[in-house]
């Protein structure tokens, strides 16, 4: 059948998006059984915990009201985990309390006082660490504590012992295998965590702290009760290092610093930007042998061994975000997405090579999804990497001689990356004959330190310069119509949005979802994680002021000649409505064709079923009226 571009007959309904949404979040091994938390969108995002029993059965571990979720840092992650017996401790989605639930109990109980959030939790030997972050201190605090398991801390805050605290960032608590030390990673309240941060061994009994040697580090693991694993960038990539505890004198001598050296360099990241807790990026195995994440725009997934040298690398379905949640013998689980199965959560037996889908990972049809293109564009300060997603449609044909629509899809953080992996709003959009273009501007991790360095003092500069390069050469290459391009991203993304359509003489439309669109209004009002991240993007304030008001689109706004979706949620924290608003009233007044849509009980991202169909189908009525075609919903 032929038909143009933007009105292909789709089975994919913005229903079946949202009920196909669920997002996972951690997995463990215990008590016979393989858990995992996962969204429920019908359920306002509440995060449930699910079992899988030997004989496949899945129960629901934490039924409804009760949601696993932190909102430390914001981000949160780390919100649940399971000990050997079946016990489930979590952080309360409302009350942000450490809870635990043992089998067969009818409700959990407080481990925490009401208050302080907690996120990061990990149960090792039978004693449970968790970052905490207490907003009601001035200055606020945060600090890696021990949370006793037998309740006594729920009345009694003195119960909860203190490993380290203070006014910045920690994360990644690991416990050595005598218990006796405790490793982690700290950052200044006015750096970012992939810019500087450092690493500790703190003794436990005494507070010595050892000083390990690290410029952005991530995961100490123990390989014994002297040598830690960590990844860290001091190559211009994260790869992995081993460092060996000294002997550490009586206190007050200070402790003198681990000694390190490479352990396993390579030309990728085994590591990312650190947005949220509890991530892992390799897992020490039990006989020693090593899986890590290897990204280079794409993740890859190898087996070192106790050497580092690299033993295979797996042929898996999964290449995007992933995270190697537990390890029992040689089965991992793995949390992530792939090319052409959906988000999900699989099991890996490192000797064999096998993958099993656990929940999710469902191969889709490559008549419909054939995958994503690797591509490279010329950008004024280098090269430009992105990925191609074609419009595919099996039941259908494009009008002769015409080029399909694209959206070129930015990212938020700005430091984060995508990696071309299936999703759902991508296959909503190309099954119906849009193209999507996802760019890795400059700044974007997954290529290294120096990429993500482009962007140090030039955001709104440089990601526009890059993402109006990979546009023109779309065009150019005679891959989409130069006249039918419109530009899509949400949170730092949306500034780049409305930064690049500021520029124009690209793009013919905007959607804009909770965007940035003034600097000093975001470094005024947004959450303490990301307080002195315009420091290094832009400038710190008041010095930098006149940078901030000529980069912000607010100020720039009356350029602004294009048609522009805004979708905003009500309830967000670091892009409050009034930045969504002043655009819209901004373009209102200059008669701007423009469409703004508030989405009450939504944070940063949309989570409810409700609000998933609501913008998908915005979007795409959005584009078939600025691009002239019908599309089918």
């Amino acid at each position: 059948m032929t038909s143009p571009y933007g009105s292909w007959p789709s089975p994919l309904s913005a229903e079946a998006l949202a009920s196909a949404g669920s997002r996972i979040d951690g997995a463990r091994y215990a008590d016979g059984a393989i858990w995992w938390s996962e969204s429920v969108p019908t359920e306002r995002g509440r995060m449930r915990v699910l079992r899988q029993d030997a004989d496949g059965s899945v129960t629901e571990a934490l039924p409804a009201p009760w949601g696993a979720r932190s909102r430390v840092h914001e981000y949160g992650g780390g919100a649940w985990t399971v000990a050997e017996d079946g016990v489930l401790l979590f952080v309360d989605g409302d009350s942000q309390r450490v809870h635990r639930l043992d089998p067969g109990a009818t409700a959990p109980v407080p481990l925490t006082t009401a208050g302080p959030q907690h996120g990061g939790l990990r149960l090792q030997q039978g004693r449970l660490f968790a970052v905490r972050e207490d907003l009601s201190a001035s200055p606020h605090r945060r600090s890696i504590v021990e949370i006793p398991l037998d309740g006594s801390a729920a009345d009694d805050d003195t119960a909860v012992t203190v490993v380290q605290g203070g006014d910045g960032f920690f994360a990644h608590p690991a416990l050595s295998p005598d218990g006796t030390r405790l490793a982690l990673v700290a950052w200044d309240e006015r750096r970012m965590p992939w810019d500087a941060a450092s690493a500790v061994a703190v003794d436990l009994a005494t507070g010595t702290r050892t000083p390990i040697p690290a410029r952005a580090p991530l995961q100490p693991e123990w390989l014994s009760d002297e040598e830690l694993l960590y990844a860290d960038d001091m190559t211009g990539r994260w790869n992995l290092h081993r460092a060996r505890i000294r002997a550490q004198p009586s206190p007050p001598l200070p402790a003198p610093p681990a000694t390190t050296e490479p352990f396993a360099l390579a030309d990728a990241d085994t590591g990312g930007g650190l947005w949220v807790l509890g991530q892992r990026w390799f897992r020490v195995l039990a006989d020693g042998r090593i899986l890590a994440v290897r990204t280079n725009g794409s993740d890859a997934l190898v087996l070192l061994g106790t050497d580092g040298a690299v033993l295979r690398e797996f042929d898996v379905p999964f290449l995007s975000d992933l995270s190697l949640e537990d390890a029992d013998g040689t089965a991992v689980l793995i949390t992530g997405q792939g090319a052409r199965v959906t988000p999900g959560l699989w099991e890996l037996d490192v000797d064999s090579g096998a993958a099993r889908a656990i929940r999710g990972g469902d191969p889709v049809d490559a008549a419909w999804v054939p995958g994503a293109r690797a591509l490279t564009f010329d950008g004024p300060r280098g090269p430009v990497h992105a990925f191609d997603h074609a419009p595919a449609n099996p039941d259908a044909e494009p009008e002769p001689g015409t080029l399909p629509p694209y959206v070129v899809s930015v990212h938020g953080g700005p430091t984060a990356h995508t990696a071309g992996a299936q999703t759902g709003w991508i296959t909503y959009l190309t099954s119906r004959g849009i193209g999507v273009l996802e760019v890795n501007y400059g700044g974007s991790t997954g290529y290294g330190r120096a990429y993500r360095q482009r962007l140090d003092g030039q955001w709104g500069v440089v990601d526009v310069d890059d993402v109006l390069a990979a546009a023109r050469g779309l065009a150019d290459a005679g891959i989409a119509d130069p006249a039918r391009i419109a530009i899509r991203g949400g949170s730092a993304g949306g500034w780049t949005v409305l930064s690049a359509l500021v520029r124009g003489g690209v793009f013919a439309a905007g959607i804009d979802r909770y965007g940035v669109a003034d600097a000093r209004m975001l470094a005024e009002d947004t959450h303490d994680f990301e307080r002195h991240y315009l420091d290094g993007l832009i400038g710190p304030l008041p010095e930098a002021e006149p940078i901030y008001l000529e980069r912000s689109p607010l100020a720039q706004a009356h350029r602004i000649d294009v048609p522009v979706l805004i979708l905003q949620g009500a309830d967000d924290p670091v892009v409050p409505p009034a930045q969504s608003e002043a655009i819209r009233d901004a373009l209102a007044a200059r008669g701007v064709p423009h469409e703004y849509v508030l989405f009450e009980g939504e944070g940063h991202g949309f989570r409810q079923a409700s609000t998933i169909i609501a913008a998908a189908e915005a979007e795409l009525r959005f584009l078939g009226e600025v691009f002239g075609f019908e599309p089918t919903m």
